[in-house]
């Protein structure tokens, strides 16, 4: 069976000494109820309720996986329950305004809970966490009365939300929607079409889902210029929010996936239901990237969450398998055999999901304050700033983490081996799950081009001028320290991370040039930019951690091993895995000729 315990003492580092959180808290009024033994105590209770509750659920509800019958959908044993519980002890609305019925909490405290809770199940999380997008979407783009009667019950975690954007014939090319929204005297609209893979579309925990859904407006213009954004309740609602009768909002089936089978995947069927339009019209595809961005950012803590789980339960599994002898003589003499953990390879695999996993959350912790920051700014330039921000490294995160997750579920696996084919031992289970990280919310090749095309091109690279120099500024003040220096070993990290930010940049000029002359390789090197991009933020954050943990160590504290081991996970990222990013500049670079000059009728003889 899957084992999981919540890293508290990983997460206290990055929120006390990486990146000072609380200090960050007392900076904005609103949050400054987030004190220490706040955090501590609502952390320590997270951490009960995804070990307890959810873990015990996950592999269970992977084998019974969601019923279908007759448009009524019913989730596996024990998740209504689990839900009940989530909802009564008000972990839904903790991070939302107090006005809406939350506890007025940061954002970047969800973030945590989500983590948490995500590692521990992640296809019974994908139920609650989906409602966050819808609203936000709502909160930046609702009206006061559409606030008003459905963020209160959404915050409660009473009704949940979903995202309707994919169609039969359409998933990333959203100018090809069809569904329709023809205008009623009340201010209604009737919604009609069908939305496919719609994740929680359909379930027996809430009375009331309500469906952000995109359409088109009778006589819209064509493409993605011409969509229109509304919210469908399945269930009708009158203005004091008391349920009516049903809204034509029928489930047509839920898909047979691979993996996070305990996660409902709808297909939903809108035959003039009722729905109301939220924000301008024709200018629907805007507002859903509120939603989408959220869950973009979601789906890259799912990278962290495979990579922490895999990671926990490799780690137990090679202290305690024993074969065969440690080539540098036993390590184990009284057992018939050594323990895995000694033999170089299984090591390697081992630092890898570490490194991963401790290097990942602290991207997505980084990305939690700038979270923070948006939501908290006095001015609209401090907003745009954080957003900026967040719009640039939101792709990176989204593609690089959920491939790195399902890198280090792959070492999981390998690690067990025969046993990782196995289900009793779940690790098959979390390759399964970990795979659609990489597909929903934008493949990694649309992340690669919306990072590449348009935060990097269209822009003429100001975000990555932006960050680099802060990246280049943190170099600069953390290879002179005086008094107790740790010039000489944090050298060790600065100067690889330097190189690496000035060849981004370099890297980065000389594909615009060479985009000039060939569309085509734009898209050649897209996906190879983007991981490229990924490691060298990913060295940052570990650069970050390991001068985090020289300045502890400086300071006498205690806990020297936990100190010392986040060191040693830098220094094995800096030299296993950072340089990964040589032949990725080699293959981003390379003519794109070899990709296209094959015409696709020749690809096979069959």
């Amino acid at each position: 069976m899957l084992s999981y315990k919540a890293p508290i003492r990983d997460i206290k580092f990055l929120f006390e000494d990486v990146f000072d959180y609380y200090g960050h808290y007392q900076k904005n009024p609103e949050y400054a109820e987030a004190t220490p033994d706040l955090v501590d105590a609502i952390f320590a209770e997270c951490a009960k309720f995804s070990e307890n509750e959810l873990l015990p659920l996950n592999q269970s509800g992977d084998k019974e996986g969601c019923h279908f019958d007759n448009g009524v959908v019913t989730t596996p044993k024990g998740f209504k329950e689990a839900y009940q519980q989530y909802v009564a002890g008000g972990w839904q609305s903790l991070s939302h305004p107090i006005d809406q019925g939350g506890q007025g909490l940061p954002p970047s405290m969800g973030m945590v809970k989500s983590e948490m809770m995500g590692t521990a199940n992640w296809s019974w999380g994908m139920y609650p966490g989906l409602s966050h997008g819808a609203m936000n979407t709502i909160q930046e783009h609702g009206s006061d009365e559409q606030k008003e009667l459905y963020l209160t019950r959404l915050t409660e975690g009473t009704w949940t939300g979903t995202m309707c954007l994919t169609e039969p014939q359409c998933g990333t090319d959203l100018g090809q929607v069809k569904t329709k929204a023809v205008p009623n005297d009340d201010g209604t609209y009737d919604i009609t079409g069908t939305k496919i893979f719609i994740s929680a579309g359909e379930h027996d925990l809430t009375d009331n889902i309500v469906h952000i859904v995109l359409a088109r407006l009778p006589d819209a213009p064509e493409g993605t210029r011409g969509i229109s954004l509304f919210i469908v309740p399945k269930v009708q609602v009158d203005q004091q929010g008391n349920l009516g009768e049903g809204n034509n909002v029928t489930c047509g089936s839920i898909e047979d996936k691979m993996g996070i089978k305990a996660s409902a995947t709808a297909v939903l069927n809108f035959d003039n239901a009722k729905g109301v339009l939220i924000g301008p019209e024709n200018k629907g595809l805007e507002c859903m990237f509120t939603f989408m961005n959220t869950a973009r950012v979601g789906t890259a803590l799912q990278g962290v969450c495979t990579a922490e789980l895999a990671y926990q339960n490799s780690l137990l599994y090679a202290k305690e398998r024993l074969s065969m002898r440690s080539l540098s003589g036993k390590k184990a003499p009284e057992k018939v055999a050594d323990p895995i953990i000694v033999h170089p390879d299984v090591r390697k695999m081992l630092m890898t999901q570490k490194a991963i996993s401790e290097g990942g959350r602290a991207m997505i912790y980084y990305t939690a304050k700038l979270v923070d920051d948006i939501e908290s700014a006095k001015t609209e330039d401090e907003r745009k700033a954080a957003d900026d921000r967040l719009g640039f490294i939101t792709p990176i995160l989204k593609a690089f983490l959920t491939e790195l997750g399902c890198e280090s579920a792959s070492h999981g696996m390998q690690i067990f081996g025969g046993h990782g084919y196995i289900k009793e031992w779940g690790m098959e289970q979390i390759v399964r799950d970990a795979r659609i990280s990489t597909l929903y919310e934008g493949t990694t090749g649309i992340q690669a081009l919306d990072l590449l095309g348009r935060k990097i091109l269209l822009t003429r690279g100001v975000a990555l001028k932006e960050y680099a120099m802060e990246i280049l500024g943190f170099c600069k003040d953390h290879s002179m320290i005086s008094g107790y220096s740790h010039k000489r070993q944090m050298n060790k990290f600065i100067w690889p991370l330097s190189k690496a930010v000035a060849s981004w940049q370099q890297y980065s000029l000389r594909i615009a040039l060479k985009a000039r002359k060939d569309r085509d390789f734009i898209g050649a090197c897209s996906v190879d930019y983007l991981m490229y991009s990924g490691y060298i933020v990913m060295a940052y954050f570990w650069a970050q951690m390991a001068q985090a943990a020289y300045e502890k160590l400086a300071s006498g504290v205690e806990d020297r091993d936990f100190y010392r081991a986040k060191i040693k996970t830098a220094e094995f990222y800096f030299e296993r895995m950072l340089p990964r990013t040589r032949s990725l500049a080699k293959t981003m670079m390379a003519d794109p000729k070899t990709l296209m000059q094959l015409d696709g009728e020749l690809l096979s003889f069959l």
